[in-house]
């Protein structure tokens, strides 16, 4: 890898706790994410997606999109909230 950033739609999820967000602009945060001790979430088959798509994104400078789609995906199964993909539901339930 030769340090390009792979840029994503960002966002902002609640991987810290309650109403606690970290940003994430590309799918090197992403993977970070996944890997730090503050991913508390099931570490199940999202999870796994979620980890192997951000590290075929980076390994192979492509298919950020899906990165980004498994790894929300992966923060819903471990009941974290994703801005500002969530901002829907948030609008129906308000």
């Amino acid at each position: 890898m030769d340090g390009t950033r792979i840029p994503i739609a960002p966002l902002h999820v609640e991987i810290e706790g309650i109403a606690r967000y970290r940003q994430a602009e590309t799918v090197e945060d992403l993977a970070a994410m996944l890997l730090s001790a503050t991913w508390t979430g099931p570490k199940g088959p999202s999870f796994n997606r979620a980890l192997v798509t951000s590290l075929e994104a980076l390994e192979f400078y492509t298919d950020a999109k899906t990165a980004r789609a498994a790894f929300v995906a992966a923060a819903h199964a471990a009941g974290m909230h994703v801005l500002p993909d969530d901002m829907e539901e948030a609008k129906k339930a308000g």
